[in-house]
């Protein structure tokens, strides 16, 4: 869960999440080193007397040609290996569907007989102690910790979008069109996320709220709703 004037990411719950807020520290490095090396070639230049008589500079030439391909170089390997990992679906343990609605979702457990149930938010005179205002539903989404986790997008309406900024999952939903995303929850928790395309006068009343619990509590739980 975000903190009043965070400046950083969330605490990653996932490997994919661990991954990119890695490749976002790696990034900035070479974005501050970009950055310092340009405020002093304009000190430098607006210091010292420098010649305009040099008409032939192959040597500087090179350097700021192949200089720049070398980061880019260091900036484009790991984001395509995070891409390529954010693609790749090993054999989930379990595997979801998520539809969305203006303005709710509804989940279906693919994997368990007759066990949907639709997700709207809690309205604020609801709340309890404790709880996030425009973030709490009714029902959340349980998933089972550190099981590879398949879930199905798509929309009923409008474009939608299912996002955990904690889990690095971040997927439209497209009337007619079958997305997919996988991820695999790292500790248990409570991650909190909400639609993440304008979807219509109510797009800010459709939070996510997903429960990871170990696997025992998990099976606890389907058993007495399937």
């Amino acid at each position: 869960m975000a903190n009043p004037a965070q400046l950083g990411f969330q605490d990653a719950s996932s490997p994919i999440m661990e991954e990119l807020v890695e490749f976002h520290d790696h990034a900035l490095m070479v974005a501050l080193a970009i950055c310092s090396l340009v405020l002093y070639l304009l000190a430098l230049m607006l210091m010292e007397k420098l010649s305009s008589n040099t008409v032939d500079a192959q040597e500087v030439e090179l350097i700021w040609t192949i200089l720049p391909a070398i980061v880019l170089i260091l900036l484009a390997l790991p984001s395509l290996q995070i891409l390529y990992m954010m693609d790749e679906l090993d054999e989930p343990d379990l595997t979801l569907k998520a539809i969305g609605h203006q303005w709710y979702w509804t989940y279906e457990y693919t994997d368990f007989k007759d066990l949907t149930f639709d997700s709207y938010m809690t309205p604020t005179t609801e709340l309890l102690p404790g709880h996030f205002r425009l973030l709490e539903v009714d029902h959340r989404l349980i998933i089972p910790m550190e099981s590879p986790i398949r879930i199905i997008i798509t929309a009923d309406d409008v474009l939608h979008s299912w996002a955990i900024p904690t889990l690095g999952v971040k997927t439209d939903a497209i009337p007619g069109r079958l997305n997919q995303t996988s991820f695999i929850t790292t500790r248990p928790g409570i991650f909190y996320g909400q639609c993440s395309e304008i979807c219509g006068a109510n797009h800010s009343y459709m939070p996510i709220v997903v429960e990871s619990t170990p696997l025992i509590h998990f099976e606890n739980w389907s058993s007495l709703l399937s």
